[in-house]
Formats: C-alpha cells, structure tokens, sequence
C-alpha cells in the first residue's frame, strides 16, 4: 500500500485510514480527490487508502 504523509493530496476520493508507524490504523477519514490529508497526532503517523 502508498504510505501518504499529512497535507499530502488524495490521490482519489474515498476513506484513507491513520497509521501508526507499526501499520496498526488508529482512525479514518473520508476525503475527495485533490483534498490535503489533514494532520495526525504523531509525525510518525501516516494514511492509506481504505476504500
């Protein structure tokens, strides 16, 4: 899977889940094609593309 780091663009629309630097997905959001990806808790976080 693309790891996409906070204020990246989606790529696509659909739901990106927050991961923690071990994979484990801590939360979702729901975003729109061109959307920034907003901040996480952790700099260490990052999102994927659920669905």
């Amino acid at each position: 899977m693309q790891k996409l780091n906070p204020g990246d663009l989606a790529p696509r629309a659909g739901r990106y889940s927050v991961c923690d630097k071990n994979g484990r997905r801590m939360a979702s959001v729901e975003m729109q094609q061109g959307d920034h990806l907003p901040p996480t808790q952790s700099s260490e976080y990052y999102y994927e593309f659920e669905r």
